[in-house]
């Protein structure tokens, strides 16, 4: 990215906080985003009928959130690595706001889509977050302040199924989207008196073509890994939308590497700790996100099928909150075994975790505490994995490109869980069983996909030990002004 010295941040920048309340605040910030993955899934039943649309039409209120998070992600981390970090925080909690409050508003599916728009654009405040605390947390606090705002991303999506679940049985559905709002202005406001903004900035121009070419390019392929099922996976607009996104992606990394200033830093990614960190972040976000679509349809099918629960989805949201909980809990200790060990120890930790809570998935499934222990089990994992992820990113990359390194880090997350997603719908809708005129997934298909989500934490552990054997050194405090940029380690 650019090499132009960090310039001063703008005047009436808060004054710098304590460091447990920039915590405290990034932390909130990002559970708040992280409520967005899980907001609409209550509601998602009844959607045509609220907006007047078809089911697959209606549909389109998770995956626009889905496509826009994506494209949003990496613009906003290099802008704010050029122009503020915070500024790019603030802005997306705007966002988020301004998307609320138009779902709140909507009886109809257009306007749902566009705030649903709206709140995807907010997907960065996470790695925005994370760049925020290497630049302002001194550095005995970094390591588990960081792990702990990767894990609100887990967090916020566990807790918020079953907060939903109960919004949406006890009030109008439009309150769902109200409380969202509420929960942005209080971020906001917290964020803008009590997060300073970082003296780190890269400056330079920004790179509008390289941005145009990676957002079709992402949104092509997302969208038919999403849409795949419903479309047909052999049927030309599937086929069409990744020959389409691959050629675009590659006409898009020729582009970054000859352009002066690009939006990523291809050769920066291509090195051993960051490659190898961006694909076990690929296999984690599927391990993930495959236990997300497994339990609650276990706990919610028929118990005539034999090895459903028969539970409510709200009964089925209180089962996945420990899991949330499991996460911000690990936090420190993840802290703690990167801090002694290395963050590739705990890489490697949180796989085989979470490789262990797929495994007794397969055996405990008929009692509604053992869908608890096995989320658990993979919440705890996960959140060893996701505290490692950035210590090992901000281990190989300067200061000035924390924010972009981070949000490019926080995509590869999101591509996991959305190939997740159309792994096991496809395995769901192929292995099913009949019950009183209706087609449900078997159980073998459950356990196939926990085999396949066990199958991608060994991958991840794989590819973890791939990357360098020696302890990184901590990260660089932020450039003070004039100060050159810190170098790169590798």
């Amino acid at each position: 990215m650019s090499d132009a010295p960090a310039r001063p941040a703008p005047a009436g920048s808060p004054a710098p906080a304590r460091p447990d309340a920039v915590v405290a605040v990034l932390a909130l910030s990002g559970i708040t985003v992280s409520l967005m993955q899980t907001l609409v899934i209550p509601i998602i039943p009844e959607l045509p009928g609220y907006l007047h649309a078809s089911a697959s039409d209606a549909a389109w209120a998770v995956t626009a959130t889905l496509l826009a998070a994506a494209v949003a992600t990496p613009v906003a981390g290099r802008l704010g690595d050029m122009f503020g970090k915070r500024l790019l925080l603030l802005t997306s909690l705007v966002l988020l706001v301004a998307g609320s409050v138009v779902c709140a508003l909507s009886d109809a599916l257009v306007p749902m889509i566009v705030g649903r728009v709206l709140q995807g654009l907010a997907a960065a405040v996470v790695p925005l977050g994370i760049s925020i605390m290497r630049d302002e947390l001194p550095p005995e606090k970094l390591a588990g302040s960081t792990a702990l705002m990767s894990a609100s991303l887990g967090v916020g999506g566990a807790l918020g199924l079953p907060a939903s679940a109960f919004i949406a049985d006890h009030f109008d559905w439009h309150a769902l989207f109200w409380t969202s709002a509420s929960l942005g202005v209080v971020a906001f406001v917290c964020v803008l008196s009590l997060v300073p903004e970082s003296r780190v900035r890269t400056g330079g121009r920004f790179d509008l073509t390289g941005a145009l070419g990676l957002a079709v390019g992402l949104v092509s392929l997302l969208l038919a890994v999403s849409k795949g099922a419903d479309w047909g996976w052999g049927s030309g607009t599937t086929l069409g939308l990744f020959a389409l996104a691959v050629l675009v992606l590659l006409a898009w990394g020729l582009f970054e590497l000859r352009t002066a200033q690009p939006l990523v830093d291809l050769r920066t990614t291509a090195r051993r700790q960051v490659l190898f960190t961006n694909l076990a972040s690929v296999a984690f976000g599927f391990s993930m996100f495959a236990m997300s679509l497994v339990l609650p349809q276990l706990l919610q099918l028929p118990t005539q099928t034999g090895y459903g629960l028969g539970k409510s989805m709200m009964t089925a949201g209180l089962v996945m909150a420990p899991q949330g909980l499991v996460m911000m809990a690990t936090a420190p200790v993840s802290a703690m075994i990167t801090k002694s060990r290395g963050p590739k120890t705990t890489l490697m930790t949180g796989a085989v975790v979470v490789a262990a809570g797929y495994a007794l998935n397969i055996v405990l499934m008929s009692e509604v505490w053992q869908l608890v222990l096995v989320s658990c089990v993979i919440g705890a994992g996960v959140g060893f994995a996701y505290g490692a992820m950035p210590a090992l990113i901000m281990g190989a990359v300067p200061p000035s490109e924390t924010a972009a390194a981070n949000s490019l880090n926080t995509l590869m997350r999101s591509i996991g869980t959305s190939v997740a997603s159309a792994v096991a719908g496809v395995i769901l809708a192929q292995l099913t069983v009949s019950l009183g005129g209706h087609t449900l997934p078997s159980e073998n298909g459950f356990k196939v996909v926990m085999a396949i989500g066990a199958g991608a934490a060994a991958l991840a552990f794989v590819l973890a030990s791939f990357l360098p054997r020696h302890r990184p050194d901590a990260p660089a405090p932020a450039t003070a002004v004039g100060e050159p940029s810190a170098e790169r380690v590798a």
